[in-house]
């Protein structure tokens, strides 16, 4: 009964949705510090709806794990050592590290890495895969917002479009503040982001994610007036289904190049990879 009801709920899905490419595109910016920070306001932390949610529970590395092949993730780990110029023995912080897909494959490279992320469940699976590749990461549970160290690293990244869940440029800016004054100065800042110029080519409202029968439905929405996407997931797991509903702002590269040497940065590069 449950299969037959789950193979409804999926008829009735693809009869509203379309089916969306998993081609991302993305713009690799690269920033280096200035030699002094500029001194931020204070961070006042608050519960992210949606993102705790999806990023704290199992559906996420269960629908989107599949496009995070070893040899994608070897290719990304490659261009982050490339473009921020890293090299063994570096100290890097990866921002929103998640399950640590990058922050170990750096490690494995030499590097002396430390991972920041609020999500427990992505540091738990993050730590265990450390182990079994046999590389050592410092992990540790926290928030952008309050990045906790201060000229401490060589390199920071923030990786695979883990900027923007939060609706209130104010506090966009001040994670950058944050991000300028934890680099030594010279240090490096790597993030990869959408582009909505890029986006809008291949805007689609709606998709569906399938795996081993399980249905991730997605609805998006560009709400021009905010400068981002609001997007309702719903997954459809046996006979649980799970909603969640996300805003991530998405600045274009001019306006990103303006925040980040706002921040501090005295250098801004755009890369198209």
């Amino acid at each position: 009964v449950l299969a037959s009801e789950q193979r409804a709920a999926a008829r009735r899905a693809r009869a509203e949705l379309v089916e969306l490419g998993t081609e991302r595109p993305e713009l690799g910016v690269q920033v280096r510090r200035a030699e002094q920070p500029t001194d931020g306001p204070p961070r006042t932390l608050r519960r992210v709806e949606g993102y705790d949610e999806l990023f704290g529970g199992e559906d996420y590395l269960w629908f989107w794990e599949p496009l995070l092949t070893d040899e994608r993730s070897d290719r990304e780990a490659e261009l982050v050592w490339r473009l921020l110029g890293i090299e063994p023995g570096m100290e890097v912080l990866d921002l929103a590290c998640g399950h640590g897909r990058m922050a170990n494959r750096l490690a494995a490279r030499g590097a002396t890495v430390t991972g920041l992320d609020r999500s427990r469940r992505f540091l738990e699976r993050a730590r265990t895969d450390a182990t079994t590749l046999g590389v050592e990461v410092e992990y540790v549970e926290g928030d952008m917002r309050a990045i906790p160290w201060r000229n401490r690293f060589d390199a920071v990244l923030n990786w695979f479009s883990a900027f923007g869940y939060f609706d209130d440029d104010a506090v966009l800016r001040a994670i950058l503040r944050g991000v300028c004054e934890t680099l030594k100065p010279g240090g490096r800042f790597g993030m990869d982001a959408h582009d909505p110029a890029l986006l809008m080519r291949r805007f689609r409202e709606a998709a569906i994610h399938e795996r081993d029968g399980d249905f991730l439905l997605e609805r998006v929405r560009w709400n021009l007036l905010r400068g981002g996407a609001e997007t309702e997931f719903v997954a459809v797991r046996g006979a649980e289904r799970h909603r969640y509903a996300l805003f991530v702002r998405t600045p274009g590269y001019t306006e990103l190049r303006g925040w980040l040497l706002d921040a501090g940065f005295s250098r801004v590069d755009g890369f198209g990879e």
